[in-house]
């Protein structure tokens, strides 16, 4: 059964402490509560099995430490047409609906260089104009949502403590997901098109993965395929790989970056 959760006391925290994936669900549950249409959380329970589905705008999170039955979660796929699926893997790889693609994310720990104490914080700005960062960002996601959309909830996570924003040399610009028991997911990394290649995301990474780790941080950031190999070249480490599963029937930027290796291109 998938029931609609209206009481905070209805998650299993411990659970969702388990991965990046839950702790981004209670991080949007720290930030809205229970309360808006557009993030919206469910419980699964099925005998003695359970788990969580969490849907904001157009992405779907599922969370579970148990193998659940997926035709009741097919069926709300096929209602609400997330445009991404991801969380928990040994249910997403049991999911097989038509006009979603398969793709690959591995997921890289963040690792501080102690080079990167010397780095120069001054050409941060740890408060930025937003509508300054959405210029940034627009340029390296073509497809991200409208700017009031992504302002509003923007803002409102960065009020709440959920989230913070950073620029570097009013050029480059990388986000604080969600900063929970000392994890940290970064996220909505981007240079202006005019600044690529200076290396100033390499700099501003790394001197990131250094500061947060001065309070005993450990950061992660999520990459499709075509991002792994800079990565690496960084210096960052590859913790595992998943799937995520997206709509191949609206375009996006972010559909043919991740596509595995044997799967083929869908027209």
């Amino acid at each position: 059964m998938i029931r609609l959760i209206d009481n905070q006391n209805d998650f299993d925290r411990d659970m969702l402490l388990k991965t990046l994936s839950g702790k981004k669900m209670l991080s949007y549950l720290k930030a809205y509560g229970t309360d808006y249409d557009f993030c919206r959380f469910y419980k699964l329970e099925y005998d003695e099995v359970y788990g969580f589905m969490f849907m904001i705008n157009s992405t779907l999170i599922i969370c579970s430490d148990y193998d659940l039955p997926v035709d009741e979660i097919l069926s709300f796929i096929q209602m609400n047409v997330p445009f991404r699926i991801e969380g928990s893997q040994q249910i997403l790889k049991k999911l097989s609906i038509d006009n979603y693609q398969t793709l690959n994310r591995t997921v890289f720990e963040m690792l501080p260089d102690e080079k990167t104490a010397q780095f120069n914080e001054e050409y941060v700005d740890f408060n930025p104009n937003l509508e300054e960062v959405y210029k940034i960002l627009s340029e390296g996601f073509p497809n991200i949502a409208d700017f009031g959309l992504w302002y509003t909830d923007t803002s409102h996570r960065c009020r709440h403590g959920v989230s913070r924003v950073f620029t570097y040399k009013d050029c480059t610009t990388a986000s604080i997901a969600f900063d929970i028991e000392n994890t940290v997911l970064i996220g909505q990394v981007a240079t202006k098109i005019e600044s690529r290649g200076s290396g100033y995301a390499r700099e501003f990474l790394k001197w990131l993965a250094w500061f947060l780790n001065q309070f005993n941080k450990r950061a992660y950031l999520l990459a499709l395929d075509i991002r792994v190999s800079y990565y690496i070249e960084i210096g960052f480490r590859e913790v595992e790989k998943e799937i995520v599963l997206e709509r191949i029937d609206i375009e996006k930027e972010s559909m043919q970056k991740g596509l595995l290796n044997n799967e083929p291109e869908h027209k």
